[in-house]
């Protein structure tokens, strides 16, 4: 925001009037009115603060005057900018923030030069030159000072070893003595002032600790003794001086951010912030608008708890402002926008509020005033035409600090539960039988034996302390919503083998503890579907996507998770593991978020293999490229390499379990090509296929490649053409029907649809074709078929398998004559073709595709419910007559 220079007087009279320290720097400075006067057009930057200490100098004898009078500039040019409303809560911060960093620098590159001229340069042992890193910690690292703020700072130095000078010392004494001139070239009160107060209480041991330290007491000191409080500092940790930051960030980021959700933050921080409360209270200031309630600190809780919980899964959330991290939690659904916005909206009142209490001596205080006089000025200078009106305004930005706060940080468990008892006694199954059978327990007997098992189990016994009270927090809870879904035996069962499985996962029990939304979404969830159950035991990191409403929101967003997950990986690169394990974890989360739309009934089976196949996809897309990057001889940029998808995934009919039926192609005449794209179909296959700490992304079947298990695992385009019409057989040829190009070079996969059409179209002999199909038919009923009394959805007669065959067999005999029979577009719309092309009749073909769209139905119900293929014949009698009499009509018989 830039001003005209006419109103500048009146500028500073209006700031003078509201300063009473601005008046003193006008009385004390007598250069200071011209300076502001030539500069407070524009806000100050880095080069215009740099040329003022050059103008002045800044050498050793002339550093500390220099620095005062800069700070007096900068602080008296952006209060009056501010207080005339010419700049915004961001320029004052960034203000502040840059002359932290001049002044630093500066006072680093003086100091340290005198010490290198006295002892020499300090070196590693192996000779490199060492430099100390400066970290700049709370607000100064998150680029948002305050105009009165300390700074926090950390000094740390990559290598151990000695100076290189005539008088030698070791590196650490070195940087020690530089540390300590730094503190005091900033921090001493002189007759020029001071330019900031210096906290160095954050370092590892705090005050009892060295002020200095190297990368590797650093690290062990993270590893070995680092607390909850000292994960929140860090997340802000700035690198002001010094070239070696990308080493530091490596050590601290994996003890910043975890790799799992770690919901367990939310149990420090609300302990932590318990204790600054009392604090509060202790000292009577409540007026505190930074530590009393619905302060800054509050807001600031809020937006990085998350952090901690989620910033090492989401790269996203490792920003250091907190209205920056406010604006990722809204666009990810971690926080409305509703609060986000009310939240955004008392940070800049509250800090701009802040900066005024400040401006009115420089002091560092954030208590509401105490006398009228300054009160009156506070009113003033924060726009309204009273204190009472004021105070209005701030206490409904307080009251909704609160709120969100107590939202987040509330602790449901604190709370007495009438079921607590009976679980602290859940190994008298006499006593909870009768308990269980009031709340809706079909066999309370079996609910109260399972309860009594788990709380006599060596498992839960061998719990640590604090991770047990949080189960037994949870238990009464679980006991009760279970109780609420329709079947609360089968649910509570299931709801305890997740609890076993997560128990010694104390965030895990954390999640559930915090947020009894995500409780009761658990219960539904498992007591609808066994598999859902089983597969949420299997993958529990899928716990956080309970909390996130946007889940039933009905269509994913492809385009955005390529796009969001290609420049995850690539950040990753050339970490495999992580990259394996980052494609398993969101592959099992859009699955779990597909699975939970399911169970609510707003996705057709069709809709969800749509889904399930277009992800399927996006894995296979993702995955080439980053395989292709590790194989160390290749002879091109890009792989003219294709994967092309059979059976159900060919078809866009996969399942949540379903087999990835692949074959590769390749399309280079180099000679080296085969070699290269074995190898590089080797490691697609293991990359989808091993198993890693976060499971496996798909089991494959490589199988339908030609020759089958005995042929290349690759194959050119101009062979698989060749071997398609000279040698493939007809089963082959069936599988043709529903295959397609899912991953890789275009260009080929344009080539394979080609081949496709043209195999497809090839002229059959009827009778031939016919007798190949029923005997393929009967071999497959011989493997499969009438092994039950209950009807197998898929092998039996009148199933799933005859209506394929029927469209493979028709697709096979007629498309010479009927192109439109070679489009890949499912059973049923094939079934609708044949019939309008006479092939079939219509009226027997539209009740065939309504009978494989029931089949297809009941058999995903029974796969949800961890259940075979198998229903009682009766329920599937009336679907099954028109598929064994179109069965009838074209190959003569049943």
């Amino acid at each position: 925001m830039s001003v005209d220079s006419s109103p500048l007087p009146e500028a500073l009279r209006h700031a003078a009037s509201i300063s009473r320290f601005m008046r003193r720097m006008l009385d004390s400075r007598p250069w200071l009115a011209a300076q502001l006067a030539g500069s407070l057009g524009q806000p100050l930057d880095s080069e215009a603060m740099s040329s003022f200490l050059a103008n002045r100098g800044v050498d050793e004898a002339r550093l500390r005057a220099s620095l005062r009078h800069l700070r007096s500039w900068v602080v008296c040019h952006v209060l009056t900018r501010d207080l005339n409303g010419f700049a915004d809560l961001a320029e004052v911060t960034e203000t502040m923030t840059v002359l932290a960093e001049v002044t630093v620098r500066a006072t680093y590159e003086v100091l340290r030069e005198g010490l290198v001229a006295r002892y020499g340069a300090p070196l590693s042992p192996t000779g490199w030159e060492q430099e100390l890193l400066v970290i700049g910690m709370g607000k100064l690292g998150g680029r948002e000072l305050n105009v009165s703020s300390d700074i926090d700072l950390i000094f740390v130095y990559p290598e151990d070893g000695d100076t290189g000078g005539n008088k030698v010392i070791s590196n650490f004494e070195f940087f020690e003595r530089l540390g300590k001139q730094m503190i005091q070239a900033l921090a001493d009160v002189t007759e020029h002032g001071q330019v900031f107060r210096v906290d160095m209480r954050l370092r590892p041991n705090g005050d009892s600790g060295p002020l200095v330290c190297s990368f590797d007491m650093l690290e062990n000191y993270f590893i070995t003794q680092g607390r909850e409080w000292e994960r929140y500092a860090w997340i802000k940790a700035r690198v002001l001086a010094g070239e070696r930051y990308h080493e530091l960030e490596q050590i601290a980021r994996p003890f910043v951010f975890r790799k799992y959700l770690d919901f367990g933050s939310i149990n420090a921080m609300r302990a932590l912030h318990a204790q600054i409360r009392r604090e509060v209270t202790r000292r009577d200031r409540v007026n505190n608008i930074k530590l009393g309630p619905g302060g800054i600190r509050e807001i600031e809780f809020t937006a990085q708890v998350f952090q901690l919980i989620r910033g090492g899964r989401e790269p996203g959330l490792q920003v250091r402002a907190t209205l920056d991290v406010l604006a990722v939690l809204g666009e990810r659904g971690i926080l409305t926008p509703q609060t986000v916005g009310e939240l955004a909206e008392a940070y800049d009142f509250l800090r701009r509020l802040e900066h005024r209490l400040q401006y009115l001596d420089d002091a560092q205080t954030h208590d509401l005033p105490g006398n009228d006089e300054d009160c009156e000025c506070i009113a003033r200078a924060m726009d309204f035409p009273d204190y009472t009106s004021f105070l209005g305004v701030l206490d409904h930005h307080r009251a909704a600090v609160s709120r969100h706060f107590d939202h987040v940080f509330g602790d449901p468990s604190e709370e007495a539960h009438t079921l607590d008892s009976m679980w602290a006694a859940a190994r008298d199954v006499e006593q909870a039988e009768p308990i269980l059978s009031r709340l809706g327990y079909g066999d309370p007997s079996g609910a109260a034996h399972r309860l009594a098992a788990l709380h006599g189990s060596a498992r839960y016994q061998q719990l640590p302390n604090h991770i047990r009270s949080r189960l037994d927090a949870l238990m009464p809870r679980v006991v009760e919503v279970a109780a609420a879904t329709p079947g609360p035996d089968e649910t509570l069962a299931r709801c305890i083998d997740l609890i076993e499985a997560i128990s010694r996962r104390g965030a895990y029990l954390a999640l559930l503890q915090q947020y009894p939304q995500a409780l009761r979404r658990v219960a539904d969830l498992v007591g609808a579907s066994r598999w859902a159950a089983q597969y949420l035991t299997r993958h529990p990191i899928l716990l956080d996507e309970l909390l996130d409403d946007r889940n039933l929101e009905p269509a994913p967003d492809w385009d955005a998770l390529r796009a969001q997950m290609r420049d995850t990986l690539d950040t990753l690169e050339p970490d495999m593991e992580r990259q394996m394990d980052v494609m398993r974890e969101q592959h099992h989360a859009q699955v779990f978020r597909l699975l939970t739309q399911d169970i609510a009934g707003l996705l057709t089976v069709e809709k969800l293999a749509d889904h399930l196949s277009a992800l399927a996809d996006l894995m296979l897309e993702l995955a080439l490229p980053l395989v292709w990057r590790k194989i160390k001889i290749r002879h091109r940029d890009d792989p003219a390499f294709a994967v092309i998808a059979y059976g159900k995934l060919g078809g866009k009919e996969l399942g949540y379990a379903s087999d990835l039926d692949i074959v590769f192609l390749f399309d280079d005449p180099a000679p080296e090509a085969l070699e290269v794209y074995t190898r590089l179909a080797q490691r697609i296959n293991t990359w989808l296929s091993s198993q890693t700490a976060a499971g496996i992304l798909f089991e494959t079947d490589l199988r339908l490649r030609p020759n089958g298990e005995s042929g290349l695992l690759v194959t050119s385009i101009e062979s698989f053409r060749k071997y398609q019409l000279e040698s493939a057989w007809v089963w082959e040829h069936q599988a043709l029907t529903r295959a397609r190009f899912a991953a890789g070079d275009a260009t080929i996969g344009a080539a394979f649809e080609r081949i496709r059409c043209e195999v497809l179209r090839l002229p059959r002999d009827i009778a031939a074709l016919r007798a190949e199909v029923l005997a393929m038919r009967r071999k497959m009923s011989d493997a499969h078929a009438g092994k039950s009394e209950r009807f197998n959805l898929k092998h039996d007669a009148g199933g799933l398998v005859d209506v394929e065959f029927l469209v493979q067999y028709l697709v096979l005999g007629h498309a010479h004559r009927y192109p439109e029979l070679t489009g890949n577009l499912g059973n049923i719309a094939l079934l609708r073709i044949a019939g309008e092309l006479g092939l079939i009749p219509a009226e027997l073909a539209a009740r065939c595709g309504d009978s494989y769209r029931l089949f297809r139905r009941l058999q995903h119900r029974q796969r949800l419910n961890g259940l075979l293929s198998l229903v009682d014949p009766d329920e599937v009698a009336a679907a099954r007559e028109p598929v064994q009499a179109l069965w009838a009509i074209v190959f003569g018989g049943p």
